[in-house]
């Protein structure tokens, strides 16, 4: 893997800053600048104890459009921990190592190796954990039930559920970061626009007008978007609130969860808006929020 491919130099920048924050389930886990973490939201199956974590340098939370979700962190020596629901051994990672980059879906985590393999671990029956033969790749996704890879040379790859045609990126080139949701797949192109393919009941596809973009973020049926102006789009199911960013600004992350979104601002706060049954929007007291790798 070239590491001085210009996308693969982008992305990174873009991976670190997203991975300072993760919207969950029912829950939000953000990643403190001293490489502690913190968690609000559902406790159920122990997502939330995550306090004895250290030397974190990403976390990730498990999404699903229902169910139960887990939550998993990389350190900085390239070993992963994770904590919460593991029916299908999604939490089963004690054994990797020089991970770079990690993803979490409903039943499932992802890790990026920095040879640009990719492993994968939990429910496997769409064909979701078929990684095993990836090679060249910068990034990771996982939706409910399938899984997304970037590779180096910006075009994208994809395993499981196609039902909706969430898998049909084989068309797509020039892409610079990737997002997976329930039923559909985004992609941001280095230009700054953002391409989407799979189910578009709510428009959670409708971002072939947004431009100007530096990141992007699926929920399980909504899409974010930040702009390289601060600001925040979103589009798709708006039942919860969970697309109410027009007055978000200054915001550097984002991470879009099943019914909330949470957007990180370059002072280290946390602003959150959608869902808040079991407090994961509860993020207002949060500060010193990781804004660059360590």
């Amino acid at each position: 893997m070239d590491s001085t491919t210009p996308n693969e130099a982008e992305l990174k920048v873009k991976m670190w800053l997203k991975a300072a924050i993760a919207a969950g389930y029912r829950h939000s886990v953000g990643l403190k600048s001293d490489g502690t973490v913190t968690a609000v939201g559902d406790h159920k199956y122990g997502k939330l104890e995550v306090n004895d974590w250290s030397d974190i340098v990403a976390v990730a939370a498990g999404n699903a459009h229902t169910g139960n979700s887990h939550t998993i962190g990389l350190k900085s020596d390239g070993t992963v921990v994770a904590v919460g629901w593991n029916k299908h051994e999604q939490c089963n990672v004690s054994g990797w190592c020089d991970i770079v980059a990690i993803s979490a879906g409903w039943r499932r985590s992802v890790g990026l190796k920095s040879d640009g393999t990719v492993v994968a671990v939990g429910r496997n029956n769409d064909g979701q954990c078929n990684v095993s033969d990836w090679h060249n790749i910068v990034a990771t996704a996982a939706g409910d039930w399938h899984t997304v890879g970037l590779k180096a040379d910006g075009t994208v790859t994809t395993v499981g559920n196609n039902r909706y045609g969430q898998c049909k990126v084989s068309g797509w080139q020039e892409i610079v970061a990737v997002g997976a949701g329930y039923l559909h797949t985004v992609g941001l192109k280095s230009d700054g626009s953002v391409v989407a393919v799979g189910l578009n009941k709510d428009g959670q596809c409708d971002v072939s007008e947004w431009h100007d973009m530096i990141a992007i973020s699926a929920g399980s049926n909504h899409t974010i978007g930040l702009k390289a102006d601060g600001t925040v789009m979103a589009t798709g199911l708006k039942s919860h609130g969970e697309c109410n960013v027009r007055d978000w600004c200054d915001i550097v992350a984002i991470s879009a969860g099943c019914t909330h979104t949470l957007g990180l601002k370059s002072d280290g706060t946390v602003v959150a808006v959608g869902s808040n049954e079991f407090g994961q929007c509860d993020v207002s007291n949060w500060h010193g929020i990781q804004l660059t790798a360590k």
